[in-house]
């Protein structure tokens, strides 16, 4: 399945713009999310085996999640699980809706399997966010695997408004997530960055987890706060993120974002995309992403569930994530590359792997080789 999509589907989609054939495709994808029998096809070609991974309080069916910035608006919610994902991270989203950078802002690096983006969370803002999850609810569309939601920070907000403005994001939000990852890595928001800084990202985590705390009340548990970290962090930066843990309850860490390095080549077609400003994603990212997870699992004893995404793209991928310490793992330009056989590829290709092994399930798998 995935050869036919590289052989002949690829090559007619990347005949277009890579931000005009993306927002195509999720329309599509929209529309089959209001038709359960077009979903119950989707599942029958592309659904994934079962794998279930307990982490942070929730039960997913398999590991393999949607990163965000595939699914901004929630546009196709109801669909992931149709193929084959075990979680879905919508997003991110902001406070103010915003249009983001000026366009083109997304570039293909294909020989290196690899995309560039310079998006700058794009979306249409928290509130319409939560109107399109309610409406998918009301349609009885709700997705069957847990949803998170990446929380990012207005372009018009100055840094030290930032916990207010994730804040509002949250509260307005709080209802439609299983939970929510804290997004101060992104290379396209002007001084984003900085706010993975102890001091500024534990104002943010505190502001988050008072509006947490109070829309739990006494009738429902707080939802997971996860942060998601950048690969170009040194790990002594790492490490001060991780000392906010227990203080602010964090409930894992996201590894990692897209990174600002670029590999070396002498193809001058890839020098002229690697020249683009924006994250790099995809298989250049790879090793340094399974770096700071294993980083990341060692300092903590393997104790904080971490969710490994960058480069992966087959089973094997997938389990040098998890072995160096990721409980679950994302995709996202793996999905664009290889097709949406990707996740049932990925998941049996666990599965065979775990019982060459001999082991029971994805839990112990995690950081057996960290």
């Amino acid at each position: 399945m995935s050869w036919f999509y590289r052989t002949f589907i690829r090559p007619a989609l990347f005949a277009h713009e890579s931000e005009e054939i993306h927002n195509r495709t999720l329309a599509a994808l929209g529309k089959a999310g209001r038709h359960p029998a077009l979903c119950d096809a989707l599942d029958a070609f592309y659904g994934a085996p079962a794998l279930p991974v307990h982490a942070f309080g929730l039960k997913f069916p398999n590991p393999v999640g949607l990163a965000a910035g595939m699914d901004k608006q929630a546009a196709a919610a109801p669909v992931w699980p149709s193929l084959g994902f075990g979680f879905s991270e919508l997003g991110g989203v902001t406070w103010h809706a915003q249009p983001g950078n000026p366009v083109p802002r997304m570039f293909r690096a294909v020989p290196d399997e690899a995309l560039i983006n310079r998006m700058g969370f794009n979306n249409p803002g928290a509130e319409a966010l939560a109107n399109r999850l309610a409406n998918w609810r009301a349609l009885g569309r709700w997705p069957t695997h847990p949803v998170g939601i990446n929380l990012g920070k207005s372009k018009i907000t100055p840094l030290e408004n930032a916990a207010g403005d994730y804040s509002s994001s949250l509260r307005l939000l709080w209802p439609h997530a299983d939970f929510f990852v804290v997004n101060v890595s992104s290379p396209n928001t002007p001084n984003l960055r900085q706010l993975q800084d102890k001091a500024a990202l534990d104002e943010i985590l505190a502001a988050l987890q008072e509006v947490n705390a109070r829309c739990a009340g006494t009738s429902a548990s707080a939802k997971p706060i996860l942060v998601k970290v950048a690969p170009d962090l040194t790990f002594e930066a790492l490490d001060e993120i991780l000392e906010l843990v227990g203080p602010r309850q964090l409930a894992g860490i996201v590894a990692t974002n897209t990174t600002i390095a670029r590999p070396s080549t002498n193809d001058a077609e890839l020098q002229r995309v690697y020249a683009e400003t924006g994250g790099l994603s995809g298989k250049p990212l790879g090793a340094r992403s399974t770096e700071v997870i294993r980083h990341l699992h060692c300092q903590t004893h393997g104790k904080l569930p971490i969710i490994g995404v960058g480069g992966i793209f087959n089973a094997a991928d997938a389990w040098e994530k998890i072995t160096a310490g990721a409980s679950l793992i994302q995709i996202y330009t793996g999905l664009v590359y290889e097709g949406p056989a990707i996740t049932r590829t990925i998941v049996t290709g666990l599965q065979e792997r775990l019982a060459e092994r001999g082991l029971r399930g994805i839990k112990e798998a995690v950081g057996v080789e960290a």
